[in-house]
């Protein structure tokens, strides 16, 4: 069983919500902020989860644009499908032939998709009071926010688990520090979602489909607790 991640100090998360509250004017992010997060001392057992995936039209938020969004709810002991939601948005810039290339999103799947706006409130309150657990955390934790600016004029914050990063930190512990995983591989072993979903033996899963990569994500995160950490160990062990 490994010790918690090595990682900054934790952020309070709690009190930034409750500042978050007092300034916000949108009410849809004022509620967002009024559910409060679990206490950074709550077993990663006790915590609701919403596993969270965005396609976009490139990699910099603040130029491309959210294209289709993933949510999973679950826990480490139950993925709620019933309760998955997944949204076309309309970009408000064209698409990029690169972007079609790897998610596959034409224009004419988003032909009358609507508005982030048109369903904000809908997914802020699939969103309160869980905490966040993606794939590598700047795509969905940036695009968001600047999504948010550009609509409403207000930006979001939030924590979020990443499965990335605690799997690269799985690898360098397992091996003893940076420099031995470099040195016990010719390459460094990828972190990618499939790649790592191969270390657990879970099933393979199309890539660049935003509802399938947050279910992917939700097994690849109860695999990981499974495999390497306690079930009881706290929230702020592993939230950024």
């Amino acid at each position: 069983m490994l010790k918690k991640l090595l990682k900054a100090p934790s952020i309070d998360w709690q009190k930034k919500y409750q500042l978050k509250q007092k300034r916000v004017t949108h009410p849809s992010l004022n509620y967002f902020y009024q559910q409060m997060l679990p206490e950074a001392h709550t077993p990663l057992e006790e915590v609701e989860f919403l596993a969270l995936d965005f396609e976009t039209t490139g990699l910099n938020p603040a130029k491309d644009e959210i294209i289709t969004i993933g949510a999973v709810p679950f826990t480490l002991d139950r993925i709620r499908l019933s309760q998955s939601r997944h949204w076309l948005v309309q970009p408000r810039r064209p698409l990029k032939e690169s972007s079609i290339i790897v998610h596959g999103i034409t224009h004419t799947d988003i032909m009358g998709a609507p508005d982030l706006n048109d369903f904000l409130d809908e997914i802020l309150h699939l969103m309160a009071g869980k905490i966040i657990v993606v794939h590598y955390y700047p795509i969905e934790r940036q695009f968001l926010d600047q999504a948010l600016k550009k609509r409403i004029q207000e930006g979001i914050e939030f924590p979020v688990i990443d499965t990335m990063n605690i799997e690269e930190r799985i690898l360098v512990q397992q091996s003893g520090g940076i420099l031995n995983l470099l040195n016990s591989f010719k390459t460094k072993p990828s972190v990618r979602l499939g790649n790592t979903r191969d270390r657990y033996g879970l099933p393979a899963y199309p890539m660049h489909d935003a509802l399938l990569d947050a279910l992917a994500t939700a097994e690849l995160l109860q695999a990981q607790i499974a495999n390497h950490y306690d079930r009881s160990q706290p929230i702020s062990d592993f939230w950024i």
